[in-house]
């Protein structure tokens, strides 16, 4: 299994797999109308985010001691390294912070139980949660692995496009970069 860490265009970094997970594995106690409909809501969110969470959710299934991820090749691997590290520490702050105000919400939201019809948003924010949390638990397994840092061409020419700023040229190098490496709808992960 292959990640990707690369800038998207307003130079943040973003983590990803080739092939997004479109099934979430959540064990429903209640009906599965409402689970789905929460589903639904959940893969609402913007594609860079939903599939920087299910590359951290992917990384729990990792058993290899070692973990293929590429990169762009700008930097040297030591700063890489460490770069990499910052963004895992990062984002295991960003997922802590996220699942105490989550669960502060999530009574409130329990009381929305007294209006009439099923409660929405008291599943959205659970199945939101749950998703945080494997996201957090993969992120704690990733942290633990050893990386195989390889560069790619395709990857270096998109980084360059966006540090001189040649928007006119990043349609054709993610289409390039989605055939080489399987993906779809790339340029929403690292464009708009």
């Amino acid at each position: 299994m292959a990640f990707y860490f690369a800038r998207d265009h307003r130079q943040k970094y973003r983590f990803f797999s080739a092939d997004p997970e479109r099934e979430l594995t959540v064990g429903a106690s209640r009906t599965k109308k409402i689970w789905e409909l929460a589903k639904k809501k959940l893969l609402r969110l913007p594609q860079r985010t939903l599939r920087q969470e299910q590359a951290f959710i992917k990384a729990l299934k990792l058993d290899a001691e070692n973990v293929l991820i590429f990169h762009s090749g700008c930097h040297s691997e030591k700063r890489l390294r460490f770069r990499f590290s910052l963004f895992l520490n990062k984002q295991r702050s960003k997922h802590i912070i996220l699942l105490i105000g989550e669960s502060l919400v999530l009574p409130v939201s329990g009381l929305a139980a007294l209006l009439p019809g099923p409660n929405i948003f008291f599943y959205a924010l659970a199945l939101l949660m749950i998703t945080q949390w494997q996201a957090l638990r993969g992120i704690n397994r990733l942290a633990r692995k050893k990386f195989d840092f390889r560069a790619d061409a395709s990857f270096l020419e998109w980084e360059e496009a966006v540090l001189k700023a040649r928007e006119d040229r990043y349609d054709a190098i993610l289409r390039q970069i989605e055939a080489e490496h399987g993906f779809s709808q790339l340029n929403k992960i690292l464009w708009k």
